[in-house]
């Protein structure tokens, strides 16, 4: 990694890449926060190796958008999915 790029942690695992291909969303920093948690929990789910193909799909659609939250509904579901695989924050 060199000054003109940074190492970026996803909800698929962490990439390195240029300055230049980043876009800011002008979170708040309790925004950037909700973000962390939300792919920190996502990403936990993810390392389970017995995850099916509907939750894969529903954590990859959540770890998609573009907002720093979760709808009520998109909540209980990424919660929904978290008791099934026993893994909780």
């Amino acid at each position: 990694m060199d000054e003109f790029s940074c190492t970026v942690k996803t909800w698929d695992g962490e990439y390195t890449v240029g300055l230049q291909y980043l876009k800011s969303y002008n979170y708040l920093p309790a925004e950037c926060e909700q973000m962390r948690v939300i792919c920190d929990r996502i990403g936990r789910l993810r390392e389970n190796e017995s995850l099916e193909d509907a939750p894969s799909t529903m954590l990859k659609y959540l770890g998609e958008l573009k907002r720093p939250y979760l709808t009520t509904v998109e909540e209980k579901l990424l919660g929904l999915i978290e008791r099934e695989y026993g893994i909780s924050d």
